[in-house]
């Protein structure tokens, strides 16, 4: 299948010397929900201005729904929907105004019941009277996405959405992007909120210092690259690991009562089973234990910092 966007050799210099991007190679599929995560300055933004037609780059090609953003930008501007991370919205306007006159920007003819079942969507319809000065931030954040979705695009972009958002609403805002998904609309996201992306996303971008160092399948990437952790909690103190017990790499707790053995998850062979029959021929009696599989906070981190 045709990627929706393909990203080609894109890089980006400023005025002042700053390498923003270098290299960017990236298609998105047509109905995914792509996750780029980074560090602040790492190019997430400079990247989505790019393709938004915000921003020029310095080389490199971007082609969005089969028309290159530069030579065919009217085309392919109409395809993509920004949600900013700033809240920008007209502050003495009511709902239904500010979304109906951003549809008309993109020469989208009026279609009231479009922007009804928008408005209802992101549980806007009770405030469609309403001036955006009056709207909670969470609620100034769905007028936002209204008002990307106002002209109809197969593309959006969202650019930290829950950011400055309560948890209740963050999780409201997961079940909309998900229905947006479901309908067909390809989602880009980028978020400082690692479970967002953990709970959302299909695949996973990781950009540092304006390079993508890794995409990848979320599923397979917890699989590839997370860790888990078997937890045993002893009988009794230990004073120091056994020296037989070395070749486990263990953890001991400063109390002496937790020992932590560390694993890679696509490894065939943990060495549990070696583990517990070693513990046993020790002598160390164990009373419980449990296993943790690291986060994907965890995996980025240690990508970003492999990376410096």
């Amino acid at each position: 299948m045709q990627p929706i966007i393909s990203i080609t050799d894109l890089s980006k210099t400023y005025a002042t010397g700053v390498h923003a991007l270098k290299n960017v190679n990236l298609d998105i599929r047509q109905g995914e929900i792509f996750a780029l995560l980074g560090p602040n300055g790492a190019g997430k933004t400079t990247l989505i201005g790019i393709v938004c037609g915000l921003v020029k780059a310095s080389t490199g090609t971007v082609v969005a729904d089969g028309h290159d953003i530069r030579s065919d930008w009217r085309e392919a501007r109409t395809k993509i929907g920004l949600v900013p991370q700033e809240l920008a919205t007209e502050a003495f306007e009511t709902v239904m105004a500010t979304v109906t006159f951003s549809r008309g920007l993109f020469g989208r003819a009026p279609n009231a019941a479009y922007v009804e079942k928008v408005l209802r969507s992101l549980s806007l319809w009770d405030k469609k009277d309403a001036k955006i000065q009056t709207l909670s931030g969470g609620m100034k954040r769905r007028v936002m996405i209204a008002k990307a979705l106002s002209h109809e695009p197969q593309i959006l972009f969202l650019d930290e959405p829950t950011a400055g958002v309560d948890v209740e609403l963050r999780r409201d805002m997961w079940e909309v992007v998900r229905g947006l998904r479901d309908s067909g609309v390809t989602i880009i996201l980028t978020t400082h909120y690692i479970e967002e992306a953990e709970e959302m996303a299909d695949r996973i971008g990781v950009i540092s210092r304006g390079e993508l160092i890794l995409v990848e399948e979320k599923a397979a990437l917890m699989q590839k690259l997370g860790r888990k952790q078997l937890t045993l909690a002893l009988s009794d103190p230990l004073a120091a690991i056994p020296a037989s017990l070395g070749p486990f790499n263990l953890e001991l707790s400063e109390d002496g009562l937790t020992l932590t053995y560390t694993f890679e998850t696509e490894r065939e062979r943990t060495k549990i089973t070696s583990l517990l029959r070693a513990l046993d021929e020790a002598g160390i009696v164990f009373s419980d234990l449990h296993t943790s599989q690291s986060s994907l906070e965890d995996i980025f981190v240690s990508l970003v910092r492999a990376d410096r």
